[in-house]
């Protein structure tokens, strides 16, 4: 199935709902949201360590590490000979640039979960051109709730009478979720609820907007990333979100991977105005915020046109 793609698309922007510029830096969202996935930061960090100290240790000891590649393995490194000297230094120099590669991927994996997701969690609510008359929005896998907030902020700064309810597979994550909310001055607007979002807990057509970030792909990996399961289990979370949204709502999905599949469903599902945002790495992936609105009536058109702002690649 082909994406039919306009020209002039490509370096226009969709008109979008003012928001006011993030004025914070990463230390005040980290004192309220923390991090997810510690480990992976941690892990990153060690390796990090541990090649930078042994790319010294070669700088440091170069001499007798050679005369040991001499000893020790007479048949390959000839005693005065060049080998030795260019195994140790190859080593040396591949130690110290994977140490550079990792702390790299480090700041990057920090940088993607605290700072580019308040970000990306602004400009997700500015694809919205109306929020004060927004009565109901949905954020799908909320987590710790930086898209959530920024949602109930939005409603808080319009005026409007709307409520967001934030749904996660975990009662514990949603209990965090809720804390965070009243630490943002948002609690009175943000309701979390514990569900599966393979089947969603909510009735047809009863959300203005529906929204998810960084989530989509993590659905369905017990199958494993690229099976056909994995991608039938992403699929049927988006056709979910296609159901609950209101006749002339608005989805706004910011993921990784797996943008052109999620543009073919919405085409299969008859969504209007979908929109592709340019390329953004998160989390060392290429990322984008797909965008869609559901008709305000039924009708069997053929697909709908993709506008994109930037090319994407698979």
């Amino acid at each position: 199935m082909s994406l039919l793609i306009r020209a002039h698309a490509l370096h226009s922007t969709p008109k979008m709902g003012k928001t006011s510029p993030p004025n914070r830096d990463w230390t005040q969202i980290y004192a309220i949201y923390g991090m997810d996935q510690w480990h992976t930061l941690l892990f990153l960090l060690f390796h990090a360590f541990l090649f930078s100290l042994l790319s010294l240790l070669f700088l440091l000891y170069f001499d007798p590490f050679c005369s040991f590649l001499e000893q020790t393995f007479p048949l390959f490194f000839a005693a005065g000979g060049g080998a030795a000297r260019f195994a140790a230094g190859f080593t040396g120099c591949v130690a110290a640039l994977s140490s550079v590669c990792l702390f790299i991927a480090a700041g990057n994996f920090f940088y993607s979960s605290v700072a580019l997701q308040h970000e990306m969690a602004q400009r997700i609510v500015g694809h919205v051109s109306d929020w004060s008359s927004v009565k109901l929005a949905l954020d799908v896998g909320c987590g710790r709730g930086i898209l959530l907030n920024s949602v109930a902020t939005q409603l808080k700064k319009t005026g409007s009478s709307g409520r967001v309810v934030g749904l996660d597979r975990s009662k514990r994550t949603t209990l965090s979720t809720l804390r965070t909310a009243n630490m943002e001055g948002v609690g009175e607007y943000v309701t979390c609820r514990e569900g599966d979002v393979r089947s969603l807990p909510f009735g047809d057509n009863c959300f203005d907007v529906v929204v998810s970030a960084v989530f989509l792909h993590t659905v369905g990996k017990e199958y494993g990333h690229r099976t056909v399961e994995a991608a039938a289990e992403r699929m049927r979370v988006l056709g979910e979100m296609g159901r609950v949204l209101k006749p002339g709502g608005t989805g706004v999905v910011w993921d990784l991977h797996h943008v052109p599949e999620y543009v073919r469903r919405l085409q299969e599902l008859r969504m209007e105005d979908i929109r592709v945002s340019e390329r953004v790495t998160a989390f060392m992936v290429s990322s984008h915020i797909v965008s869609f609105r559901k008709p305000s009536q039924q009708h069997v058109a053929g697909l709908g046109e993709v506008r994109l702002d930037w090319r994407f690649f698979n």
